[in-house]
């Protein structure tokens, strides 16, 4: 294969990567059988299925450009380089979460992958009001242990030191979101829309609220300034793919090193948002109800999943240099152990719930939406769904430091859904 990049196509696809031993063990040595249809909707990325009669693969390719914007906005091929960095991590640190990885080429911008299948988008599977069991579970323990053994609570202190130096040069997807998630949804930036006049009003009420804003850089400041640990970086219901009971984690291309509670947090913000799109998708209201309910409990257990692996971890995988064992349970002193353990996930549920409501409002007032919502076509019905995600969002931002548990969350997203705050 040509060093000189190329994006491909359906049409090339075969005769540029028909030699690659993986591709003809995967798929099979004879490219004219090869079935090689372009599936990618995301923002940035060309993603293909090759299929043939050995099988079938999934082919990845960065572009140098964002997609949903065009060539005005020029992107680093680099990203496929931390993606495919970012895969084999999680791999070792929660294997079987992620698809394997079967080739890289740094020079293509692409990655050969596992092929996921039956699988199915998890945004899809939730506006079709299908449930996954036991999906808080395993999303619960993907966050927890990729946060904890990617921080220096698990890693030997020069591999994170070496690890946080190689994602700190993810420049320009940690600018993307600095700039689309952290700031501009908070002022009338270039690149935001949201979808409704209706919504003008609290537009104007959330633009205006300085003590948000102030919270909201409070976030930011922790996003740029806390490398606690190998985020993921863009954790939402399209990066999950789905069967009824598996769900694997794809697109870590945002990796970074920062807050334990940021992949967490937006992946629950995700949930949020569906909960409050849901009538828009599920007519009966008896059905309606109990798929909400549905989701409230795949947030809580998400979190209690979350708690019980960190501490599980905390108690038999704490090599790293922060909490040393000399320090607390070789000198018998696990009372105080247990107490760091808790006031560390206390930090992270604050963090968590303050990242779940900015992306709850980036995704509603700046540039990336979401399908649940978006997808509405009754105008009226897409603001009353959009203001309530926007209002849970302020008050999750607002009340980081009072919420007492997750409970409190799932609350106020009651409180919300049924009208209180509308």
């Amino acid at each position: 294969m040509n060093n000189e990049y190329k994006a491909l196509s359906p049409e090339t696809l075969g005769e540029r990567l028909g030699e690659l031993d993986i591709m003809k063990q995967a798929v099979g040595s004879n490219t004219a059988s090869w079935t090689v249809r372009e599936v990618g909707d995301g923002n940035l990325n060309l993603v293909f299925i090759v299929e043939g009669e050995a099988g079938s693969v999934i082919v990845k390719q960065a572009l140098p450009y964002v997609r949903l914007v065009g060539d005005s906005w020029p992107l680093p091929l680099k990203r496929a380089f931390f993606e495919y960095h970012a895969l084999t991590r999680q791999e070792a640190r929660d294997p079987g979460s992620v698809p394997k990885v079967l080739y890289f080429s740094e020079e293509q911008a692409l990655i050969v992958m596992e092929r996921l299948q039956p699988h199915i988008i998890l945004r899809q599977q939730t506006m079709e009001g299908r449930k996954v069991d036991g999906l808080g579970k395993r999303m619960g323990l993907f966050a927890a242990r990729t946060a904890f053994r990617g921080s220096d609570l698990s890693m030997a202190a020069p591999d994170k030191k070496a690890d946080t130096a190689l994602f700190a040069g993810n420049v320009e997807l940690c600018d993307i979101t600095e700039s689309l998630v952290f700031t501009d949804p908070y002022y009338d930036a270039e690149l935001n829309r949201h979808t409704t006049p209706q919504l003008d009003g609290i537009v104007a009420e959330l633009r205006a609220d300085e003590a948000l804003k102030v919270e909201v850089q409070h976030m930011k400041r922790a996003f740029t300034s806390r490398g606690e640990t190998m985020c993921h970086g863009d954790l939402h219901a399209g990066s999950i793919m789905v069967t009824s009971d598996e769900a694997r984690v794809i697109d870590p291309e945002f990796a970074f090193y920062g807050p334990f509670g940021f992949d967490i947090g937006m992946l629950i913000g995700n949930y949020l948002m569906a909960y409050h799109a849901m009538p828009a998708h599920i007519s009966d209201a008896e059905a309606c109800k109990d798929y909400q309910e549905w989701i409230l409990s795949v947030i809580e257990e998400t979190w209690s999943v979350y708690c019980a692996e960190f501490l599980r971890l905390w108690r038999t995988e704490r090599t790293g240099i922060l909490y040393p064992a000399a320090l607390y349970e070789d000198q018998g002193h696990h009372f105080a152990s247990e107490a760091a353990a808790q006031q560390l996930l206390g930090e992270i549920f604050r963090d968590l719930v303050g990242i779940a409501g900015i992306e709850m409002h980036r995704r509603i007032l700046g540039l990336a939406h979401v399908a649940e919502l978006d997808t509405i076509e009754d105008e009226d019905l897409r603001a009353k769904c959009e203001t309530k995600c926007l209002k849970l969002g302020q008050l999750l931002v607002m009340s980081r430091n009072r919420l007492t548990g997750m409970d409190a969350v799932i609350a106020a997203a009651r409180h919300t859904e049924s009208g209180a705050m509308a």
